[in-house]
């Protein structure tokens, strides 16, 4: 497995697993958030490559003015992090983390930081194993407002 910058021609297995990570998401967002990766400076995506046309992981990382728990700013941030099943517990998401945190360190932040969502267990245990600590934790509430 070989871990390297995405390229146009994975497009299609990005969309894959993007789609399996976030289900749901309409396609037009999909589109224009990859594109957006494509033309952004401080925004990275690494894939995991199965040498054999298709992508087994990715892991999209860019940067924050700040981040919950970190003392610096920017922070270098996972905004998203999927390995196929039939390769989890096989060091394929550890290898995607190190490639973004060394891309992280190239571009002089001195910290990297990332999120869960708290029903997100195999996610949690991850981030944990790789020795990320938990620096908050955060309930969002939404609410319609329908005219009234």
């Amino acid at each position: 497995m070989m871990i390297r910058l995405v390229e146009p021609r994975d497009d299609a297995e990005w969309f894959r697993m993007r789609d399996a990570l976030w289900p749901g998401l309409p396609t037009t967002q999909h589109q224009e958030e990859m594109a957006g990766y494509r033309c952004g400076r401080s925004l990275a995506v690494f894939v995991a490559d199965r040498r054999d046309g298709r992508l087994g992981g990715f892991l999209e990382a860019g940067s924050r003015p700040y981040a919950d728990g970190c003392a610096f700013s920017p922070v270098g941030y996972i905004e998203g992090w999927y390995v196929d099943p039939d390769l989890r517990q096989q060091g394929v998401g550890r290898a995607l983390v190190e490639a973004a945190e060394n891309w992280a360190r190239g571009r002089g932040y001195r910290e990297i930081a990332s999120d869960c969502v708290f029903e997100n267990e195999v996610s949690f245990k991850a981030h944990h194993h790789l020795g990320y600590q938990e620096a908050n934790r955060l309930v969002h509430f939404c609410k319609p407002l329908n005219g009234k």
